[in-house]
């Protein structure tokens, strides 16, 4: 009999435990939803606004600009509303160079793995980032994407997934997903090359293009292959803003 309720008294104890771990890590997701806030308040003027970011931005641009110097070339000045900023990947830094081109809130799509360190996941929730498969099959991110880009706000990927540690010629290949998202909300791409691999007090050259769309294909459904031909369509785009910036280099200097 005491060896019974002596088995019993430990289930519970152990049960009881197990309900306390459970409930601790809803909390803890419930405090990481909110803390995220997806959506930027809209201004007066309809901006959409991050004040935090703001505030990184003022913070953080003068010790970003002489460490790692840089200078924008092109549209560099983008206006209100939904854009979806399309880059390489060299660094961890190459965030900063969207964030200069507008004092509106951008959502940068970054790797999972980045929510789940203390520090950076608890301020990639707070400036709005969004959660991303590297293989871009997370269909939340999709989701996502596409709420805060019908509602006006800018989006911010890298379509090669991870920083290119290969080649400071060739891109890595193009994961799917800035094609789809800029066709299904119909909204404009702003191409960002950066020209030259970002390193301590070496000027970096970054060009921001004109933004275009892939209206051709609005309102039709379009195929596996037709994603992948806009996909090389944008690729292609940046490649040539890198050749044109670097021929124009070339007449100057002579």
């Amino acid at each position: 009999m005491e060896d019974r309720a002596e088995h019993t008294n430990a289930g519970v104890a152990t049960q009881t435990k197990e309900e306390r771990a459970t409930h601790k890590e809803q909390k803890k997701r419930e405090r990481q939803e909110r803390q995220r806030r997806l959506l930027f308040k809209p201004t007066k003027d309809g901006r959409r606004v991050s004040h935090l970011m703001n505030f990184l931005r003022i913070l953080l641009y003068p010790i970003h600009y002489l460490i790692f110097p840089f200078r924008l070339h092109g549209f560099s000045k983008v206006g209100k509303g939904a854009y979806i900023y399309v880059g390489n990947h060299y660094s961890i830094f190459d965030v900063f160079f969207p964030a200069h081109t507008t004092w509106e809130g951008i959502h940068f799509l970054a790797k999972d793995s980045v929510f789940q360190t203390p520090v950076l996941g608890y301020f990639a929730r707070k400036v709005g980032a969004i959660s991303a498969m590297r293989d871009g099959s997370d269909v939340k991110t999709v989701m996502e994407s596409i709420k805060v880009l019908k509602q006006g706000e800018k989006i911010s990927l890298y379509p090669e997934g991870t920083r290119n540690r290969i080649s400071d010629e060739e891109f890595l290949p193009f994961h799917a997903g800035a094609a789809l998202l800029a066709v299904r909300t119909r909204t404009p791409i702003v191409p960002v090359v950066i020209c030259n691999r970002t390193k301590p007090f070496r000027m970096t050259h970054v060009i921001v293009g004109e933004p275009f769309e892939l209206s051709e294909y609005y309102g039709k459904k379009p195929s596996q292959e037709d994603y992948a031909a806009m996909d090389e369509q944008i690729r292609q785009r940046m490649y040539d803003l890198r050749t044109a910036f670097r021929e124009s280099r070339k007449v100057k200097k002579n």
